[in-house]
C-alpha cells in the first residue's frame, strides 16, 4: 500500500497545525526545561527526572510535535518534520505505510497487552510494596542521595508482615534477591500480557512508554497526555516508598499504617480511572494502524 492510499486523511490548515505544535511545545517545556537545567548542573530529582532516565525517551523527541497518521499538514515542508514525512501537492504527511512495515510488531504487541489489561478487574491491594521490596535487606539502593523514613530492620519488618503482591515484571525485576520469594506472583516478561491489570501504577505509567514507542504514528498530544499521567503516578509511587522526600515537597504516604494504605488505594483508583481513556485511545490507534496496513486476503 502506498502512502497516497493510506486510510482516510484529515487535512489541517496551517493556522491549525501551527497552533497545535506551539501548544505542545509550551506544554512539555514545563517538564523538559527543568530537567535539562538539573542535568546541566549535574543534579538529579528522583521524581521529576525518572521518566527521562528510566524510559530513555529524549527531551528533544518529547518536544517534537507530530499529528499522527492520516493527517496532511497543509502547506508544510516535509523536511521540517523529519525523514518519516513525505511531501505532497497539499503539504506534508507521515509515511505511515513505511513506518508500519517496521513497527507492525510493536503495534500488535501493544494492542494485545493493553486489551488484555483492560479486560481484567483492577486490583488495589498491593499498597506500593514494590518500592519497599527494592530496598529489602540490602545496602545498595537506587536513590542513595535521599534518606529513608525508616531503618533497615523496620523496612524489613513491614515487607515481611505485609507481604508483596506485585504483578508487574518491570517492577519485580528490581526486587532484591531476598524479596523476590516473598512476592505472591513471580512475573516474567513472557507472562506480561497474562498478568498486567489496570489498577497497577506501573502498568498505567507504562502507557507513556507505549505511546512514545508508537510515535510518530500517534499524535504528540497523546504522548504528552500519557506523560502527564505517568508523572503524577511517579510522585505517588515515591511518596509511598520508604524514601524521605519531604525536602522536595513530597509528603509521605505511610503505607505501613491503615490510614496510609487507604490513601494509597484511593490514589490508585484515581489513576486507574484516568488511565482507562488513555489506554483505550492507544488501543484504538493501534487497531486503526493495523487495519489500514493489513494485507488484503487473496
Amino acid at each position: 500500500m502506498d502512502s497516497g492510499t493510506y486510510g482516510s486523511r484529515e487535512f489541517l490548515e496551517p493556522a491549525v497545525w501551527r497552533a497545535r505544535a506551539e501548544a505542545h511545545r509550551r506544554r512539555v517545556a514545563s517538564w523538559v526545561e527543568p530537567h535539562l537545567e538539573r542535568r546541566g548542573r549535574g543534579e538529579t530529582h528522583p521524581v521529576e527526572d525518572f521518566l527521562f532516565s528510566y524510559y530513555g525517551y529524549s527531551p528533544g523527541k518529547l518536544r517534537k510535535w507530530h499529528p499522527g497518521a492520516d493527517v496532511v499538514l497543509v502547506d508544510a515542508d516535509a523536511r521540517d518534520f523529519g525523514r518519516d514525512y513525505l511531501g505532497t501537492a497539499e503539504g506534508a504527511v507521515l509515511d505511515a505505510s513505511s513506518l508500519m512495515a517496521r513497527r507492525r510488531g510493536t503495534a500488535e504487541f501493544v494492542a494485545e497487552l493493553l486489551a488484555a489489561a483492560a479486560g481484567r478487574p483492577a486490583q488495589f491491594g498491593c499498597f506500593g510494596m514494590h518500592e519497599w521490596a527494592m530496598v529489602y535487606r540490602t545496602r545498595e539502593v537506587r536513590h542513595s542521595a535521599w534518606p529513608m523514613r525508616l531503618g533497615a530492620e523496620e523496612i524489613a519488618q513491614v515487607v515481611e508482615s505485609r507481604g508483596v503482591r506485585c504483578s508487574h515484571f518491570d517492577a519485580f525485576r528490581f526486587f532484591t534477591p531476598e524479596a523476590r520469594p516473598l512476592n505472591v506472583l513471580q512475573p516474567t516478561r513472557e507472562r506480561q500480557a497474562e498478568l498486567e491489570q489496570p489498577g497497577c501504577l506501573h502498568a498505567n505509567m507504562d502507557l507513556y512508554k507505549w505511546a512514545f514507542k508508537l510515535s510518530p504514528l500517534v499524535s504528540s498530544e497523546l504522548v504528552a497526555d500519557c506523560f502527564a499521567l505517568a508523572r503524577d503516578i511517579r510522585a505517588v509511587d515515591m511518596r509511598a516508598s520508604p524514601y524521605d522526600l519531604g525536602a522536595l515537597g513530597h509528603e509521605p504516604i505511610r503505607i505501613e499504617t491503615p490510614d496510609g494504605r487507604a490513601e494509597y488505594a484511593s490514589e490508585q483508583r484515581g489513576f486507574a480511572e484516568r488511565a482507562q481513556p488513555l489506554r483505550q485511545r492507544l488501543t484504538d490507534a493501534c487497531q486503526r494502524l493495523l487495519d489500514a496496513t493489513r494485507s488484503p486476503s487473496v
